[in-house]
This record gives C-alpha cells, structure tokens and sequence, in this order.
C-alpha cells in the first residue's frame, strides 16, 4: 500500500507590529522596517490581542485561524507570526488590498 503525499507550501513568518486597544480593528502599511502594521481592539491582556491578531489576518489571507499563530513576542508589540499554507509573496499580495 502507498501512501499519497501531497506538497504543502511552507509556512511564512510573518513580522508584525501591533496595536491594541485602537478604535477599529484594521490591517495597515508595510513598514520601512519590513513589519506589518495592525491594529486591533482587543487589549494586551491574557493573549486577546494575540488572538484578534490572528483572527484578523485569517480573515484577511481566507485561513482558518488555526493556520496563522503568534510564534514570537507574546508579550510585546513587535510579533513574529507563523501562516501556514502560505508563502510570504502571496500573503504581501493578499494583503496588498487590505492595507490602508
């Protein structure tokens, strides 16, 4: 019996830098420094503006939330978040729409 394996794109990492507590949840520009910018109205308490931050970029890349996880900077502004199933040319073009 074999088994079938199907190729999985790798998963990106993706830097962002948040805002919680903003007045709107919203994706935002392409840093000078690479990151990207989001706010979410969530506040930085027991990891729910982590969670908005995922929810909002799966919403916005059409992933479930399982597949986009803050893997670096819990407990800071500066995160790194891991999208799997996608690679970071398709995300910066995904998101190309969505930034304001």
């Amino acid at each position: 019996m074999t088994i079938g394996t199907r190729a999985r794109p790798d998963d990106a990492l993706l830097r962002v830098r948040v805002q919680p507590r903003a007045s709107r949840a919203a994706i935002g520009h392409w840093r000078q420094d690479g990151a990207l910018s989001v706010r979410v109205t969530a506040p930085p308490v027991e990891g729910r503006a982590n969670a908005a931050v995922g929810a909002l970029l799966a919403a916005a890349l059409g992933l479930a939330t399982s597949a986009v996880r803050v893997v670096h900077g819990e407990h800071g502004r500066d995160k790194l978040v891991r999208v799997t199933g996608l690679s970071l040319a398709e995300i910066r073009r995904k998101l190309e729409g969505e930034a304001r």
